[in-house]
Order: C-alpha cells, then structure tokens, then sequence
C-alpha cells in the first residue's frame, strides 16, 4: 500500500518541531514508531540518534548517523551531527574527513569550521586547530565553540595568558562554559592563585550542566591545583576521581586484549627467536643518522626531543607512528617473530621505503640531517627496528620508575589501550615493568647503538650531559638547545609535557613521588628494583 506522502510531511514537520524545541522524547518516540512502520528518513534517524546519545548509546547513534547521511550525503545537520558524534567516540579521524566534506560542499559555514578545529585538537594538530577557529570566528563572531577552543589550545600550549583572554571573552557570554572554566583555572594555577582555581573548579564540577567529559577534566586539573598547594592527599583523591570517569568513558578499552598481556608475549616471543637472531644488512638512507628516542612515556622523551631539535642538523616529527606497516607484517597477535628473523631483503627494503615514504608525507626533509624518531613505546618496537634499521642510534630514556609511574597517573592523555593502562597507579605501573623487561630482555642481542638518557641526570647537569648526547650523534653542541621554553609552545602537537617545557627546566618533579609515598607504597616492591636496575640516581 503506498504511502499517504502528507501524512509523512505532518509527521516530519511535528519531529522536526519537537526537536527544535528540544522536546528530544517525544520527537524520538514518533521517529521510532514512523522507523518501523518503514519510512526512512534522515531527519528522523538524527532525532533517534540524539536520544540514543543523551542515553549513552553513543555507538548506536554513530550507525543511525552514518544511515541518513548515505541516504542523503547533503543534509548539513546529519553530516554535522555525525561528526560531532564520531568525535565524542574518540575517532577523530573519521569526523575531520566528515566535517572536510562539509566544508568542501558548504565553506560558508563557521560551525562546521570550529567543528573541524575541534577534530584536529582531538588529533593533536594544534597549529591548524588554531587557523581553524580563527576562520570560524571571522565567519561567525559569537561561535563560543571556537573562542573557547582557542583558550584550550593556548592552555595546552602553557600561553596562559592568551588562554585567559579568551575564557574571559567566552565567559562574558555564558558564565560556566566548561572549556572556558577551564583555561581560566589553568592560568590561575600558572599565577600560583590556587584558592581562585580551586573555586572555578568545584563550581565546575558541582554544575548539573557539565558533562561526565567536562567534570572529568576539572577533576584531574583541581588534582593539579591541589598538588600545587601541597594538599597531597586531596590531590590523589582528585586524580582518582578524574581517572574513574576517564574508566567509564572509555570503558570499551577495558574489553580489549590487554597491552600487558602483549608486552608479556612479546617477551617470550622474543626469547623463542634470540638464538637465532642475526641483523640485518646496513641499510642506505639520506640521513646522516637515524636515531629513535624510545623508553615509556612520562621519562623525558619530549624534553629530549625539543632540545635536540633546537640544532641546525637535527630534524624530528613530533610522535607520529611511522612502524605501522612492519607491525601490521610481523607483530600482530598471535605473536611469532620467526617471520621477522626469517624476513628476506625484499621485504625489509619494502618497509624502509614505505616507512622513508611516510617521513616525507609529514614534511620532514631528513637529506643530511640527523633524523630523530621520538615515540616512547616504540620500545615494543625494538626488534622491528634493528631489523629494517640496523645502523639507527637509540636514545633510551628514563626516569625513576616511581615518578614515571605517578606522572602516567596524573597526566591526561589521548587515550588508547595503552594509555587506558594509565588510568590506575598499578596498571602503569605492570606496563611500565613490562616495557623495561622487553627492552632488558632485547637489548644485548639486537646489537643496536644505544644510549641510556636519565632524566635525574639531565636536570642535575643539563648542558654536560646534553654535551654527552651530542657526542653520540656526532653533533656539535649549540646553545640553542637550551632555548627550547618558547620553541615548544610553537609546535604543531601538544603532549602532557608541552605547557610544562613551556616554563623551562623544571627540576621540582625529581623525585616527586615522595609526596604520595602512601598511595605507591603497595607498588614499591615492583618498582625500586627497576630504579636500581637502571642506576636511576634519586634524591633523598
């Protein structure tokens, strides 16, 4: 029986109404009922969707989007709508490719502008993130998205007072505008006014408006202002609550197949080959050395990268993943490394070329330079390396096991099945010795030129031992190197240490895990020994 087509406009047209004056139940009841009597239609798969997201269903809402935008790939609200939802699942990828699309049929549009900026924040690009918001407010003067992204990034950047400004602008117009609370309460951390951070936080966190995200987040930054204030215990309190929202938010990690249990295989996997193992021949590339900054994130691999690129010589990409074609070849689960021991020099030259292919892309020109490859988990990486990079140089940072593993448990980071491990002091600190055992384990067998950096050691004595490292990559030492607190703030990605470096050298978080000796206690056992182990100095 076909289908009575005004009925249909009068059902549309009182969804549509409904919806716009966010009467989301009643509008989402009508489309379920007019869904399954067999109308299609985007309008009514958004307004499902949109209940589905207040209700949490954030994936179900995702399939409904990515429905009504295959039925009609024009309809601005739905393409928005499922970029917005992509980004609140964590792929940002996806939402910038669906916010581009808006933009190359309609670049007219200032949301979809700040949307794209929020996308590329999400990704870590924060340089284009800025030019993006910039180009949202020139189209829309009053897009709070985008006034309140720029005080985001310039927090992120340690630009506290850039950032101050424009939580102020944006919270002239709505008072409680989570971001905007937030950049300010980072600038008045910056100034060392903890008692006004700490207000603008507990207001934030007991707003019935703020999302689960939001509360999150000021959480960890009121951890931050506590920690500050030497209110230690609180501050723990605070990490804890941040990081048990975090948990739930990102719950789908928790199901996933365990990094731990991946770095333990990889161990054996290892140990079933070592006999055997044999390097590769030298491998010809246009840098004059190439070098991979490794160790486990929070030991100093940031710190270490901005002052080596602060050489003429040095050229670096901020943390991209350039390995993913050999892991996707020889590392994947069920783990066997024969395949990589047995690999024969077609194979690897493929990978190198493929991996030379992916530096250029990103913009790195590494012809007579020394190349350095920061990304600290490429630990796991280790006989992937020497395999298609005999000649390569590793600098292998590290830092006493206790503050790597309280600063993994403090910092926010873009979240994965490996930084999910982050999210609890003891599961940072079983991946922690699970990494150090892996790299103990390859280590004198992959014949690799190395070079231990410890973190306790380069704030003792900064220019002597960054003079040392030098040395080892055949560079001159230069004193640039030590200007890096304004050289950061100007790259294009952020890490938890960016805002940090932006102050300069730093040396209060040596041995800070003194100040929650209690809540690390259970864990001492595991860790002093790796401290020990990498002849780690500590402060007594």
């Amino acid at each position: 029986m076909p289908r009575d087509l005004d009925a249909d406009l009068k059902m549309l047209n009182a969804v549509l109404a409904l919806a716009e004056n966010r009467e989301i139940a009643r509008a989402a009841a009508i489309a379920e009922e007019a869904l399954a009597s067999g109308f299609e239609h985007p309008l009514l798969l958004n307004v499902l969707a949109t209940r589905h997201e207040q209700e949490g269903r954030l994936e179900e809402a995702v399939r409904l989007l990515e429905r009504a935008v295959a039925i009609n790939p024009d309809d601005v609200p739905v393409r928005n709508a499922l970029a917005l939802c992509l980004q609140r699942v964590d792929r940002p990828g996806e939402a910038l490719r669906h916010v581009d699309e808006l933009l190359r049929r309609h670049p007219e549009l200032g949301f979809a502008h700040a949307n794209k900026g929020n996308a590329l924040i999400a990704i870590g690009a924060l340089g284009l993130a800025r030019d993006s918001h910039l180009r949202a407010l020139e189209l829309d003067p009053g897009n709070l998205t985008a006034m309140a992204a720029l005080g985001s990034i310039a927090t992120h950047r340690g630009e506290h007072g850039e950032a101050r400004g424009w939580a102020e602008r944006t919270l002239a117009l709505v008072p409680g505008y989570p971001d905007a609370v937030l950049s300010m309460a980072a600038a008045e951390l910056d100034a060392r006014r903890h008692v006004e951070a700490e207000a603008l936080l507990r207001g934030l966190i007991g707003d019935p408006r703020a999302g689960v995200s939001d509360k999150a987040r000021a959480h960890g930054l009121l951890g931050d202002v506590l920690d500050a204030a030497g209110r230690y215990a609180e501050a723990f309190d605070a990490y804890r609550c941040c990081n048990g929202a975090l948990k739930q938010i990102h719950g789908r990690y928790a199901a996933e197949s365990s990094v731990l249990d991946y770095a333990r295989s990889l161990t054996r996997a290892f140990g079933a080959v070592a006999l055997r193992w044999t390097p590769a021949a030298s491998a010809v590339c246009d840098a004059r050395e190439h070098v991979f900054l490794v160790g486990f994130p929070r030991s100093g691999t940031t710190l270490l990268e901005v002052v080596l690129d602060g050489h003429p010589d040095v050229v670096s990409l901020e943390e991209h993943e350039l390995l993913g074609g050999g892991v996707l070849q020889f590392m994947c689960e069920p783990l066997d490394l024969g395949a990589l021991v047995d690999a024969d020099e077609a194979t690897l030259a493929r990978l190198r070329a493929g991996y030379w292919a992916d530096v250029a892309a990103a913009g790195a020109d590494v012809h007579g330079k020394v190349f350095v490859d920061k990304h600290p988990l490429n630990t796991l990486k280790l006989p992937l390396i020497a395999r298609l990079f005999p000649d390569a140089k590793i600098l292998f940072a590290c830092r006493d096991p206790r503050d790597v593993v309280l600063s993994c448990f403090r910092r926010r980071f873009k979240m994965n099945a490996a930084m999910y491990q982050m999210l609890s002091l003891e599961g940072a600190a079983r991946f922690y010795a699970e990494a150090m055992s892996f790299a103990e384990t390859v280590r004198p067998v992959l014949g690799l030129a190395w070079r231990q950096v410890t973190y306790e050691t380069v704030m003792a004595d900064f220019e002597g031992e960054i003079r040392s490292i030098c040395d080892f990559l055949a560079l001159e030492w230069t004193a640039n190197m030590g200007s890096f607190a304004q050289r950061v703030q100007k790259r294009e990605h952020s890490t938890p240490s960016t805002a940090q470096l932006a102050r300069g050298l730093n040396r209060s978080g040596v041995g800070h895990w003194r100040h929650y000796t209690a809540e690390l206690a259970p864990l001492q056992s595991l860790l002093e020994p790796w401290a020990d182990r990498l002849a780690v100095p500590t402060r007594h």
